[in-house]
């Protein structure tokens, strides 16, 4: 499968597993998980076939890992970014004292006074290094790297999780815990 192909379906694949289940007939499991036969049977009858090779080298050769197939390997999920309910069964994890927050630099002033929010996702979504927080923040524009105080949030009762592929997770980061580029 050529790169274009990976990219269209891995963009169709997070737009059902993460935001749209029902456009596809399918209902999240617990834990965001979704059988893989009837994920591949749901797009083919949406006129978006793929086989189970196909599948696993979207998951595979992901940048972002976006997904993840379940130790049977019979069921698939989103690792975050969800916009629909859905329990990820995330366990608390003590994140590196530093984090950081990719965006575009358009936002950094609306951020800086406001804090970082997740929007309609369930968490605000950070990385452990200032290189894919970059990468990230160019997909909005200009990048800009904010660095958070994950040590300093930690010690304030915040609680924070990691997903499969890194992505560090927490509510929200307030603006006290937040330092611009």
């Amino acid at each position: 499968m050529d790169a274009n192909s990976r990219v269209r379906l891995s963009k169709f694949l997070s737009l059902h597993l993460r935001h749209d289940p029902a456009g596809l007939g399918l209902e999240l499991e617990a834990g965001g998980w979704v059988e893989v036969e009837a994920l591949l049977a749901a797009c083919a009858h949406k006129r978006r076939p793929m086989s189970r090779a196909q599948l696993e080298e979207i998951v595979r050769t992901s940048d972002k890992q976006r997904f993840a197939f379940d130790d049977t390997g019979t069921k698939i999920r989103a690792n975050q970014g969800h916009t629909v309910a859905v329990d990820l069964q995330l366990v608390p994890a003590m994140p590196p004292p530093l984090l950081f927050h990719g965006t575009g630099e358009q936002t950094v002033a609306a951020i800086l006074r406001e804090g970082l929010l997740k929007m309609r996702r369930h968490h605000v979504h950070l990385s452990a290094d200032a290189i894919t927080a970059h990468k990230v923040g160019a997909r909005h524009g200009r990048p800009a790297v904010l660095r958070v105080d994950a040590a300093g949030m930690v010690a304030a009762g915040f609680v924070f999780f990691r997903a499969e592929n890194g992505v560090w997770l927490v509510e929200h980061v307030p603006p006290d815990y937040l330092a611009g580029p």
